[in-house]
């Protein structure tokens, strides 16, 4: 059976999202975590540039006390689940528009390590 160019393409994205997801590398999502560590906290209550990252699995976007939000991500109504914080930190401009953070994880595998890394540390 041939598979429209479309459908292989689609097929080849799935594919290589979902995974990762599920297999991420809690220590290496440490490290990747470094370049985060610059503008978001992993304690309660400390936020820097951006909001506080502790407890942010299962959170709803835009929730942080003290934390001044755009609007786009005050709006957003996300909850931070393991796609919608893989969706949001490959893209986060097109993911919530008018978001402050501009920087995004291009690599699928830094991105699934980071949230797993996230979520160790809930």
């Amino acid at each position: 059976m041939k598979l429209k160019p479309t459908l292989w393409i689609a097929a080849l994205l799935l594919a290589g999202t979902g995974p990762a997801l599920a297999d991420g590398d809690a220590a290496h999502g440490k490290i990747v975590f470094g370049r985060c560590a610059v503008c978001h906290s992993l304690d309660a209550g400390k936020n820097l540039v951006g909001p506080s990252l502790k407890g942010v699995a299962g959170r709803k976007s835009g929730t942080v006390a003290g934390y001044q939000y755009s609007k786009g991500m005050a709006a957003a109504g996300l909850t931070w689940d393991d796609a919608t914080l893989d969706k949001f930190l490959a893209a986060p401009s097109a993911t919530v528009p008018g978001t402050k953070m501009l920087v995004g994880l291009p690599n699928p595998a830094d991105r699934a390590d980071v949230i797993a890394y996230l979520k160790s540390v809930n």
